[in-house]
């Protein structure tokens, strides 16, 4: 059994002529994309109040210390801490009763 053909259809304009397109480098960017560069797009309302990537990082740096500051002052205290509050509590019990 014969395979068909498969037909390609060329989209292209004809105006679009590749080889008269001179100094195209292969892999020019591929340094920078293993960087990890991310791209973030942004909806419009928020692009008009940072209209910078040092904006956007400012304000991001700024919520990741308020969370960090956040975080520290709940943490739960540490079994020493705790020992010695309840004593401290105990010996200002047994002074009032006195």
């Amino acid at each position: 059994m014969k395979k068909a053909r498969s037909r390609q259809v060329d989209d292209l304009r004809p105006e679009y002529d590749f080889s008269s397109l001179k100094g195209g480098v292969r892999g020019k960017y591929v340094r920078r994309f293993q960087a990890g560069t991310n791209i973030v797009r942004l909806e419009p309302e928020l692009a008009r109040v940072f209209p910078t990537d040092e904006a956007v990082n400012e304000a991001l740096r700024t919520v990741v210390r308020a969370s960090r500051a956040s975080r520290r002052s709940t943490r739960l205290p540490n079994k020493e801490y705790l020992d010695s509050s309840r004593q401290a509590m105990s010996s200002r019990r047994r002074s009032k009763r006195s």
